[in-house]
Formats: C-alpha cells, sequence, structure tokens
C-alpha cells in the first residue's frame, strides 16, 4: 500500500535548542518511519517576521538543514528540501490567493496573538496577513493527507482545509482535505522557567559545545525555596530543571532523585550537573554526525540538491492539475 503523505516545515530564524528537539524533531523521526514525509525549510515565511533583514536566512536555512541531518532525518525516506527553490508553491499561493477571503485571514487567532507578542515588529504588512494562504499551498501542492501540529495550529490547518473545498467546490476536485496529527508536545523550560526560546536568551542550542551546555544548565531555575542543600526540596512542583530530568532520565532515576530531593540529601548544584551530563550524551551523536557532515560539504549539497528535485516533481504535477481545472485546458 501507499503510505500516506506528510508535510511540515520550520522557519530558519536562528539555532535550534531543546525544544526544538524533543518538541518537534524527535516526533518527525518517528513518522518517516510510517508516512512519506516532506520536510521543508520555510525561508519564505521567514520573510514575514524578517523582511528587515533577509540576508541571514540562507545561513539560518543550511544551519537548520544541517541540524535536521545531524538529528537524523534520512534523506532516503523523508524528502528534505528549500521552499524557495520550489516555485510553484509561490504560484498555487498566488492562485489560493484569488479566491481566498479577507475575512478568513482576519479573523485568524495566530494572526492576533503574534501581532500583540511581537510588538517591536511590523507585521501590518500583505505578507504577514496572508501567510496561511502560503502555508495551504505548501500543504496542497504535495497533496499531503496528514500535517503535525500543536492545538494552537488546528486553526491554520482548518483554513487550509477551507481553501480546498473551495478550489474542489469552484473548479475540480483535486486537494484532500489534510488531517492534524496531534502528538503530545512536551514543554521545554528555559534556563530561567520561561518558555525555551532564543528570543528570550534563554535556550541550550543543539550547537552549543560541551562546556557551553554545562554552564547554561547550572544557571538553570531551581526551587527558589530551597537556599540550602539541607533544606527539603520539592521538585515535582518547584524546580524549572525537573521538566529536562523527566526527559533525560529514567522513572527509577527519576523516583531516586525525588526522593533525595526531598530528603535533602541532594543538592541542586549536584543534581543539574548529572543533568548536563545527560544533556551532553544525548547531544553528542548530534554533534558527530554534524562534524561528518561539515568534512564532506559536497555530500551535504547533493542531498538538499537530490531533495529539490524530489520534490518539484510533485510540486510540477500538482500545480498543473490545478491550471488546468481552472482553465480548462493544458496552460502554458
Amino acid at each position: 500500500m501507499t503510505k500516506k503523505r506528510v508535510l511540515s516545515g520550520m522557519r530558519p530564524t536562528g539555532p535550534l535548542h531543546l525544544g526544538h528537539l524533543h518538541g518537534v524533531l524527535k516526533n518527525w523521526l518517528k513518522l518517516q518511519e510510517e508516512y512519506q514525509c516532506f520536510y521543508f525549510v520555510a525561508d519564505w515565511h521567514a520573510l514575514t517576521t524578517e523582511y528587515e533583514n533577509p540576508k541571514k536566512i540562507p545561513a539560518f536555512s543550511r544551519e537548520l538543514l544541517l541540524e535536521w541531518l545531524a538529528v537524523g532525518l534520512d534523506p532516503e525516506r523523508s524528502v528534505l528540501f528549500i521552499q524557495s527553490a520550489i516555485k510553484e508553491h509561490a504560484e498555487l499561493y498566488l492562485l489560493f490567493a484569488m479566491f481566498t477571503p479577507v475575512s478568513w485571514l482576519e479573523r485568524n487567532p495566530t494572526y492576533k496573538d503574534m501581532i500583540r507578542e511581537l510588538k517591536q515588529k511590523d507585521l501590518a504588512t500583505y505578507g504577514f496577513l496572508g501567510y496561511p494562504v502560503l502555508q495551504a499551498a505548501d500543504i496542497l501542492i504535495y497533496q499531503a493527507q496528514k500535517v503535525p501540529v500543536g492545538v494552537d495550529q488546528l486553526p491554520h490547518l482548518e483554513l487550509t482545509r477551507e481553501i480546498a473545498r473551495r478550489f474542489n467546490y469552484l473548479y475540480r476536485e483535486i486537494f484532500p482535505l489534510p488531517e492534524p496529527i496531534l502528538a503530545e508536545v512536551p514543554k521545554i523550560p528555559g534556563t530561567d522557567g520561561r518558555k525555551m526560546s532564543k528570543s528570550f536568551g534563554n535556550a541550550i542550542f543543539l550547537n552549543d559545545d560541551e562546556e557551553t551546555v554545562r554552564k547554561k544548565i547550572q544557571t538553570m531555575v531551581t526551587d527558589v525555596q530551597r537556599p540550602r542543600k539541607s533544606d527539603p526540596g520539592d521538585p515535582e512542583n518547584r524546580c524549572v530543571a525537573f521538566q529536562l530530568i523527566k526527559l533525560y532520565f529514567s522513572p527509577e532515576e527519576i523516583a531516586e532523585i525525588v526522593s533525595a530531593c526531598k530528603a535533602a540529601e541532594l543538592g541542586c548544584v549536584a543534581c543539574k550537573k548529572k543533568l548536563a551530563e545527560r544533556v551532553i550524551d544525548g547531544l553528542r551523536p548530534l554533534w558527530e554526525r554534524r562534524k561528518q557532515l561539515e568534512e564532506k560539504p559536497g555530500l551535504f549539497e547533493e542531498i538538499i540538491s537530490s531533495g529539490n528535485e524530489r520534490a518539484r516533481k510533485f510540486a510540477q504535477k500538482t500545480l498543473e492539475e490545478a491550471k488546468e481545472a481552472l482553465f480548462g485546458s493544458k496552460w502554458y
């Protein structure tokens, strides 16, 4: 049986961190075992918020692809490509824009949230308002049946489904209605307790070296109600670092840490030292694979070129079908 197709992407706006690893990439690794996966660098999407400084996007795009490969995404099983290399995305986006009501875009809750959160940026642009239409083109040009999303992204996917329905109704049924793959995304706190983000300066990046990882984890907020080691702690309810401990230790080890902390037998400094070594052990295979890729730049370029070409073949076929449905004959 033909595997169902999955589409997902990331914006190249900076280095990846542990939040990306545990919140997205580990899920992508599982999906490539079961689905035909298309993963793309959404560099056009990055322009919606980074249009004032676009020259950094190519370097971030390369960094993103290197990290994906280092994490273990397999270019034989997943199509890895760059959005702007596939011009068909832009053409389908244009066609969809012609019949998408402005009211659909203005009521998008994520649009309103980002306007509030990114007050330092001027987002009153046509591109930012219309980015869900480009997102729909990204998904539908590969006729993806599944899209991994968080709960907060469901309105975006529903808009994609509405655009597909409208096209199918007006012209001819071409596009599937993609369904969400909802995965439980662990909350990864940064060193200060807020959500891990490069914008907050609290992230542990995948390309940090060992010493940097150790230093960052030692600065993590622990139990503020436990100023001395002799005070009993409550890691499950009061310790930020405990969220990472749950990801890097076995259930038996976690139980021992909790017991020792509550009994004032394990201090926060020693506990964070243990955590730092576990995080480093988890990142070391990524660092090694990345080093191998950097030592073979020709291989890296070949992987990306091949991924772009595979994606282009799918996109060209879908675009031809869409234009024929629109205009009633083959269109050049």
